[in-house]
């Protein structure tokens, strides 16, 4: 007989202690010793080398991941995408996420469904540029130009809008909840069904003037300056609020990418 082993050799009903194998045969009865002793050192082997495979395939998992989602990964691919001209390669959704980019020329781009999301774009210029569908959540746009700009659908909760220019602005539907509009000069933009906290609301309601040259909507009725009760039936959540037309809705779809023909 052969003394116990503390390896265990895998099988069909699971792991079974070497020294149980080596010792007996139900079908031979004992084994020799030397056959015994080989059958344990065999299964220490597989026992270090199936330790040594899951260790590797940890290591190498981590290493993906930390390749996949670091920092730097992200990085590059925003800075590839946007040296080739957006996500499509067509000149829109284009990548600037946390990106510092202060002072940047964007007038007249066609910047649809691009990624400003916490960038720095202070001072930036986004004159007649389209933005429909952008992201700018967390970011910071003080004294940037928006003027005769379309941000329709973008959204820009949680961004600094301080001092910016929003003349003649199209910004239907978007979302700024939590924005700061403070100093912001919004002569002729237009809110309409645009999310905006009801604090921020009542504070450009004290300057709102103007008729936006695009959609001939003003921006105090965009904002719903007048009536509380309009304010609160025109919420995004509200069914019986104002809806999007239909030629907005077709408007939106043609600007959408086209994958298959």
């Amino acid at each position: 007989m052969v003394s116990s082993a503390v390896s265990t050799v895998p099988t069909m009903g699971g792991s079974r202690p070497a020294c149980r194998l080596a010792s007996w045969n139900r079908q031979t009865g004992p084994l020799p010793a030397r056959r015994a002793a080989r059958v344990v050192k065999v299964a220490a082997v597989s026992g270090v080398d199936a330790v040594k495979k899951a260790v590797a395939a940890t290591s190498v998992s981590l290493a993906l991941s930390a390749g996949v989602f670091s920092p730097g990964a992200l990085a590059e691919l925003n800075q590839y995408e946007a040296e080739i001209g957006g996500e499509f390669g067509n000149g829109t959704a284009q990548q600037y996420g946390e990106a510092e980019i202060p002072g940047r020329d964007f007038s007249k781009q066609d910047l649809r469904r691009s990624n400003f999301t916490a960038a720095d774009c202070r001072d930036c210029n986004f004159k007649d540029a389209k933005l429909v569908g952008a992201y700018f959540i967390k970011s910071v746009v003080a004294r940037a130009n928006f003027e005769n700009a379309d941000l329709s659908d973008t959204l820009m909760d949680r961004a600094v809008i301080v001092d910016a220019n929003l003349r003649n602005a199209v910004l239907q539907r978007a979302v700024f909840t939590r924005s700061d509009f403070s100093r912001s000069d919004i002569y002729g933009a237009d809110f309409t069904n645009a999310l905006v906290d009801k604090s921020q609301q009542m504070q450009m309601c004290k300057i709102a003037d103007g008729v936006n040259s695009i959609t001939g909507v003003s921006t105090r009725k965009s904002l719903n300056c007048s009536s509380r009760r309009q304010f609160a039936a025109s919420t995004p959540s509200n069914p019986d609020g104002p809806q999007v037309s239909e030629d907005e809705k077709s408007a939106f779809t043609a600007s959408m990418p086209s994958y298959r023909e």
